[in-house]
């Protein structure tokens, strides 16, 4: 089966994924649901904070892992999962926008 790895969206954290991270390791998936800097029990400053921080701790993850991943991206969460796919595609199976955003090409949130 495949890995997934979930994102949550802004003012949430790796909490918001329990039940879905549950059914999914019950169907065989393995499930890892981080929180993003700044969120969850991260302590990382929020001045520190920009999308690029966002999307390196998730591209830190993938270096570890062997095979691609299925990436779902909620609400802000799809910004992240975008900007991943962009730096490491070889890492990447699918992804999964989950009532999120979803930027065309050089489009940004404020877009």
């Amino acid at each position: 089966m495949s890995t997934c790895i979930l994102i949550h969206g802004a003012w949430h954290s790796s909490w918001c994924w329990n039940k879905v991270a549950t059914l999914l390791e019950q169907a065989g998936h393995k499930v890892i649901a981080p929180d993003l800097p700044s969120h969850g029990k991260d302590k990382t400053p929020i001045r520190e904070v920009t999308l690029q921080s966002y999307t390196d701790r998730i591209c830190e993850i993938l270096t570890e892992l062997i095979e691609p991943v299925i990436l779902v991206g909620h609400s802000m969460g799809g910004l992240v999962i975008t900007q991943v796919a962009e730096q490491c595609p070889d890492k990447i199976e699918k992804l999964v926008y989950l009532c999120a955003f979803l930027p065309g090409n050089g489009e940004s949130l404020l877009d």
